[in-house]
């Protein structure tokens, strides 16, 4: 597995080796030891979530005060602009994003620690998102930063299109309004 440090402190883009010829591919997904290792920690996941979305959908940017998630994310079908904003005031990273294009075919993996808001959008017709959750969804706890804050400057591959939000997305604060970690 390739293993590249993302721009901000702790993420992690993974690149897993496919072996493949014409009847197919196999890869190793996951691996605890291996995990383990990249990371310098045991991460216990305790939930798989699986999301389809369509071209244009905007999920983002979550987060939860207590119960803070880390996600090993990946796309099985599709194309998606994946992107983490750190929340944690005492990293030397706060407020600092960083995006990367996850698809079926470059079949990588974006490892988010905990203290970060998460979102992506959907560049394909439809997109598949599978991701692994180091706690439980805790929805008294999640909050959500805006998406377009011009604070964080994030930089949406939009290619032209609107943005499909929820309502809950759409009232997404400022990072001077969020909660953060310390």
């Amino acid at each position: 597995m390739n293993v590249v440090q993302g721009e901000l402190q702790g993420t992690l883009i993974l690149e897993p080796k496919v072996f493949g010829d014409e009847r197919g591919f196999f890869m190793e997904s996951f691996n605890e030891k291996v995990f383990t290792e990249i990371c310098g920690e045991r991460i216990n996941f305790v939930q798989d979530n699986h999301s389809r979305s369509t071209r244009g959908v905007l999920r983002g940017m979550h987060y939860q005060v207590q119960q803070a998630q880390g996600k090993l994310v990946r796309v099985v079908s599709g194309r998606v602009y994946d992107v983490a904003v750190d929340m944690r005031k005492s990293s030397p990273t706060f407020g600092k994003w960083m995006g990367v294009e996850l698809t079926a075919e470059n079949k990588r993996q974006f490892w988010i620690p905990a203290g970060f808001a998460h979102g992506f959008v959907v560049l394909s017709e439809t997109a598949d998102f599978l991701y692994k959750a180091s706690d439980y969804y805790a929805p008294q706890y999640e909050r959500c930063l805006s998406w377009n804050d011009p604070t964080v400057g994030i930089i949406w591959p939009l290619e032209g299109i609107e943005p499909q939000l929820s309502g809950k997305d759409k009232l997404g604060l400022p990072l001077g309004q969020c909660e953060t970690y310390r």
